[in-house]
């Protein structure tokens, strides 16, 4: 599974900002009520979009993960233009989402090694 991921980072992390993209942009006169606070479900969003990146490690990955963070800050300014909320409390945990998923990355590449290793 993670050899799959790790193939595939670009089209699964597209992806996945697709999806946010169109949920965070949908019109809605009343949004679903689900488990778990808003900034908890961006955090989520966002560690989930970088992720697969993270784990791929590209070369560019800093700068995929700026332009996600960038996107999301797009997203945050356009909601008010389609009966959304945009707020500053929703880009930082966007960002915050955004520094967990390569953590997470990061982590899992590092841990995985070590277990190839040995160490």
């Amino acid at each position: 599974m993670l050899k799959l991921i790790k193939n595939n980072w670009a089209q699964l992390t597209t992806l996945v900002l697709a999806v946010v993209t169109l949920v965070s942009l949908y019109p809605a006169d009343q949004l679903p009520q689900v488990p778990g606070s808003d900034k908890t479900h961006h955090l989520i969003s966002y560690a989930l979009v970088i992720f697969p990146a993270a784990l791929a490690k590209p070369r560019y990955l800093l700068m995929i993960a700026l332009a996600v963070f960038a996107w999301s800050g797009a997203i945050e300014l356009i909601q008010p233009h389609v009966n959304r909320y945009g707020e500053w409390l929703d880009l930082a945990a966007n960002g915050a989402g955004v520094a967990i998923g390569l953590i997470a990355g990061w982590l899992l590449n590092r841990w995985l090694l070590n277990k190839r290793t040995g160490d």
